[in-house]
């Protein structure tokens, strides 16, 4: 449907006017005719919330204004960057040896970081988050031995850490802090200027890296493996929330190079494209590698066949040295195994790349072509995908994600499969284009995922419902969680919340709270411009929640606050009712009144079924602004020639969500 706009309204002056209803205007009187109704509403009174805005006191109903982080030069009140928005840039030449005998990666980093911030910076600070997976660390004394994924390792292990000044290399002493740590420099960092810091470090992989990561048997994922610096932002300075792993990550963009040495029988997919094939690959995977750069159908690269027979790798004597290259992301990741079988096929020459060992090969056999689409839906429909490829690999992380890299467990279908490998590569548009904190606000990546998701998985197995139907079923399951006072406002930090309530409050939520903004509050073109134009305006930056609202209230020319406190913000329930309908007649005219119920703090816009005795039926949507001046009860009266009412519906198709829908339908009797 299209926005819900120009409602006629006939004000004290008597002229017609286009807009929201305000007092002290009522609505126009309409001649009766067969078939049609009269509408009148007179002025109601003031609510509590008006009377106190009138008296000076605080606004405190669903329509108050949101209270947004302050525009300024960095970020402007329409939701774009603003004229002087800067952000830091962090380059790294990454080498990590894996050690399979002892189980650990030995690594070595340079780290370019240039100060675009109008700051002088002293120090750094580093995320040192294997260092999560300690015996007592933080995050075990919160999860305990619930997770299992603390208490493994003993986390970072630090050999050398310098910095480059004036040609020479200075030691620096790193102060660890759990799972960030403060690096002080031996020269601040002045704006405009760049810092090299060198470390060597190395950590025992934990098996089971909090979903994220982890080894099983010969195989290794592996990430949050470096000491990333902290974001530096012009909203906080430095962004140093620890890693507990219910939350993610806040990243600095720039250029990584890779050189990963692993024994010679392994096989590596990571971040980034690979720049010497010569070095570790066959000729015949090379040839292959080749022909499904220009080939929608997955090409075998290494077969199962190949990995029996030993024709899979060029040696298997010794170790390879893997070397990758990736350009303005905000992370790396890779991972190795010595029985991955590896398909790819492509899009517009984007390379999409599936890794899986033989075990999986009933469900992996289609994943190649899956990254393929999920690329292909997500490009097409929101913003082109800008990497040259995307890999998706199999192993112990149940689903998880970083550029160009999505990890994924085994599945029982392939259906189910496509569900997960869609979602983590749909993150490589939220967050790994669209830079937002998801340590601080999960939504931002979890739930805009989640949300593109539904249509990804629409457009791959539409027997099993369309984009809209998907949707529902996400709303009943929220509806459900409001209904038994389960629900948390959605910009709670993921830390604070258990993994279900994650789940289901940051993901699904979410996602619906964007359904409904899109079908039934500012119509599906009007929402699309605005979503594509936050991801163009933030597409490299680090947007924040007030950066969304702004960017889709500018976009639609909505007034949008009541939507994004509501379902954002605050926690509050919906419930809409038909709380009376008084009938009587004049002549041969039916004159109904219908008041409306609005029994719970949210609003939402007001679809309307009404039966005649005739069996017709008519449909009406109500825009939300009639809760303005009394956001609990709405009164409508109608006229119908030749009709008796017999049925008042409100929303009869359940577009909405309500904890309480036995009070939706009147009877006459």
């Amino acid at each position: 449907m299209t926005s819900l706009r120009g409602l006629i309204v006939t004000c004290a002056a008597g002229a017609l006017s286009f807009g929201p209803l305000l007092a002290p205007c009522v609505f126009a009187q309409q001649t009766p005719s067969h078939g049609s109704s009269t509408t009148t509403q007179a002025a109601a009174p003031l609510t509590a919330a008006q009377l106190a805005a009138r008296r000076g006191g605080p606004d405190t109903s669903i329509f108050a204004p949101l209270l947004l982080d302050p525009s300024n030069v960095y970020r402007s009140g329409s939701g774009a960057p603003g004229p002087k928005y800067w952000q830091q840039r962090a380059d790294y030449d990454l080498a990590a040896t894996l050690d399979t005998a002892t189980k650990t990666v030995h690594g070595t980093m340079t780290l370019r970081y240039t100060n675009n911030s109008p700051d002088t910076l002293p120090l750094l600070w580093l995320q040192t988050e294997q260092n999560a997976f300690r015996p007592n660390s933080l995050a075990a004394l919160i999860l305990g031995a619930e997770s299992g994924t603390v208490g493994e390792t003993a986390g970072d292990l630090f050999d050398r850490v310098t910095q480059t000044v004036d040609g020479a290399e200075v030691t620096l002493t790193l102060e660890e802090h759990e799972t960030v740590s403060k690096l002080m420099l031996a020269r601040p960092v002045a704006p405009g200027q760049s810092v090299t810091v060198h470390v060597a470090w190395h950590f025992a992989v934990p098996p089971s890296g909090a979903g994220r990561m982890g080894r099983d048997g010969g195989l290794y994922e592996v990430a949050q493996w470096y000491p990333r610096v902290a974001v530096y932002d012009d909203l906080k300075g430095w962004n140093t929330e620890p890693y507990i792993t219910n939350g993610e990550f806040y990243c600095e963009y720039g250029d990584f190079t890779l050189a990963l040495t692993v024994p010679a029988g392994y096989i590596v997919a990571a971040t980034g494209t690979l720049d010497n094939p010569r070095d570790v690959l066959t000729p015949t995977q090379i040839s292959r590698l080749a022909k499904a750069a220009t080939s929608e159908i997955p090409v075998a690269i290494v077969t199962a066949a190949e990995l029996t027979n030993g024709q899979a790798r060029p040696t298997t004597q010794g170790t390879l040295t893997w070397k990758f290259h990736a350009t303005n992301v905000r992370d790396a990741a890779w991972a190795a195994a010595p029985n991955y079988q590896w398909d790819a096929s492509s899009w517009r020459g984007i390379l999409a790349q599936s890794f899986y060992r033989p075990s999986a090969a009933a469900t992996w056999s289609d994943a190649a072509d899956q990254a393929r689409m999920s690329v292909q839906e997500y490009s097409e429909r929101w913003f082109l995908y800008p990497y040259p490829q995307v890999s998706v690999v199999e192993g112990v992380a149940p689903g998880m994600e970083y550029p160009m890299l999505a990890m994924e467990a085994n599945a029982s279908t392939t259906q189910e499969l496509y569900n997960v490998i869609t979602h983590e590569v749909g993150h490589n548009w939220f967050p790994m284009i669209v830079g937002s904190n998801e340590r601080v606000h999960f939504w931002q990546d979890e739930g805009l995922n989640t949300f593109i998701n539904t249509f990804s998985e629409a457009r791959r197995y539409p027997a099993d419902g369309d984009q809209m139907q998907r949707a529902a079923k996400e709303r009943a399951m929220v509806e459900q969680a409001m209904a038994s006072n389960t629900d948390r406002p959605i910009e709670t930090a993921p830390d604070r919340m258990g993994l279900h309530t994650v789940g289901l409050m940051e993901y699904y939520k979410t996602s619906v709270g964007l359904q409904l903004l899109r079908q039934e509050i500012v119509g599906p073109a009007s929402f699309d411009a605005a979503f594509k134009t936050y991801i163009q305006r933030w597409a490299y930056r680090h947007p924040t929640p007030s950066d969304f609202y702004r960017t889709m209230e500018n976009i639609t020319g909505e007034s949008l606050d009541w939507f994004f406190r509501e379902w954002f913000v605050e926690n509050p329930h919906f419930d809409q009712a038909v709380d009376s309908v008084q009938s009587h007649r004049v002549g041969d005219t039916a004159v109904v009144r219908v008041v409306y119920g609005n029994h719970a703090r949210g609003v939402l816009p007001l679809r309307v079924r009404l039966t005649f005795n005739d069996k017709s039926t008519q449909e009406i949507v109500y825009p939300v602004q009639v809760w303005f001046m009394n956001s609990l009860r709405y009164t409508r009266t109608y006229q119908f020639v030749g009709k008796t009412v017999m049925r008042v519906d409100v929303d009869p198709e359940r577009r909405f969500p309500d904890i309480d829908r036995t009070n939706n339908s009147w009877v006459a009797r």
